[in-house]
């Protein structure tokens, strides 16, 4: 292989000044951003288009990513939140009858960058070590870097911590939703008969909740994240629904929180919180969120239900955790993560308010959690 075929045409630069040089696809130029990883081994486009991603640089740690290719039906949201993509192996040719388009090609026409070629086992145990580190991704073809101020942007990067990511993420204005689970042979079908009408809070809501709402019958209507209590009321709801999304959930929660403690000193609806959703209930309850070193990114995460013993498979991508040490009296911890013992779920005692820190519409177990969309509709029957 000649000089110029290895020539690196991508660098990834951490704050502490570690280097890693790899080849570049997708877009190219400079993004800056925490570095996480993620264990999953599918569904690398559903994480990329994930709005809880926000303000990260996702690792792969499994190395075929980009094999089965792109389609639009997999997207969580219209483009891609994630800022980049790390992986080991550079995509191959796309090998699956539902592929559109290729990795590559998709990242790039949405402004993505992606490296590959990278040692992602050395860089997945120095981000489990030392914590998600702060860095730069530069894709140049000419392979010319800046490598000094690539790290300096990697060093003046603020973090997470503190920073509201759902403003940027959410929907500018209301909207109605009734497309349900996608099944096989017709794909996608719209829910018709609707049994409980729910206000969705769009924190950076991943499509698939959306759908798993209809599936479960319900009416879902769409808010932005500064929604106040009149705006939910005025739908007159059943219940309202707290969706996921990205960044530090106390930030957020300057203006998320009182909304919802007004539901809650005020109605007696269901509310039913997903992962940054489950952490705005927690702050509305009086609880506290805490920074982890590197979070839970994946979909092979066991958690327990404290009530039943049940192991659940789930997804989880979260990087701030709702401290189960500062559960006020009245709400009860329900779930745990069998990884480090972290919460994963709450109650409120005789209150159908209730929430989870994973991701029970996706699909790692296949659908071990899917019940908590049904026990959200049940509770408002």
């Amino acid at each position: 292989m000649s000089a110029a075929q290895t020539k690196p045409t991508a660098c990834l630069a951490l704050a502490d000044g570690t280097i890693f040089w790899g080849q570049g696809f997708g877009a190219t130029g400079e993004t800056t951003a925490e570095l996480c990883f993620n264990t999953a081994m599918t569904g690398y486009q559903e994480i990329m288009t994930d709005p809880s991603y926000a303000g990260q640089i996702v690792t792969f740690t499994f190395p075929h990513i980009g094999n089965t290719g792109t389609n639009p039906e997999d997207d969580e949201t219209g483009d891609p939140v994630a800022e980049g993509m790390v992986v080991k192996w550079m995509p191959t040719q796309s090998a699956s009858w539902r592929a559109v388009s290729e990795l590559s090609d998709w990242l790039a026409t949405r402004g993505r960058i992606a490296i590959g070629g990278i040692d992602t086992r050395r860089l997945t145990r120095a981000i489990r070590q030392q914590g998600a580190p702060h860095a730069a991704l530069a894709h140049n073809p000419d392979g010319v870097f800046d490598i000094e101020a690539l790290v300096a942007k990697a060093r003046a990067f603020s973090g997470l911590q503190g920073l509201d990511l759902a403003k940027d993420v959410t929907c500018a204005q209301s909207y109605r939703w009734d497309e349900m689970r996608w099944a096989w042979p017709e794909g996608y079908s719209r829910q018709t008969d609707a049994k409980h009408k729910v206000v969705a809070i769009d924190y950076g809501a991943k499509r698939n909740i959306l759908r798993c709402l209809a599936s479960a019958g319900c009416d879902v209507t769409v808010l932005p994240a500064s929604a106040t209590y009149d705006d939910v009321m005025s739908h007159n709801p059943d219940g309202v629904f707290l969706s996921n999304g990205p960044g530090d959930p106390a930030a957020t929660g300057k203006y998320a929180v009182p909304m919802i403690r007004r539901l809650l000193d005020n109605t007696q609806l269901p509310i039913f919180g997903i992962c940054l959703g489950h952490q705005m209930l927690a702050l509305a309850l009086g609880a506290e969120t805490v920074k982890m070193n590197h979070g839970h990114h994946g979909a092979n995460h066991p958690v327990k239900e404290i009530d039943t013993g049940k192991v659940e498979i789930t997804s989880m991508n979260h990087g701030f955790a709702v401290d189960a040490q500062s559960l006020p009296e009245g709400v009860v911890e329900t779930h745990v993560s069998l990884f480090d013992g972290s919460n994963c779920g709450i109650k409120l005692e005789g209150r159908p308010v209730f929430s989870v820190q994973q991701h029970p519409e996706a699909s790692p177990g296949p659908q071990d959690s899917y019940y908590l969309f049904e026990r959200f509709a049940s509770s408002m029957s």
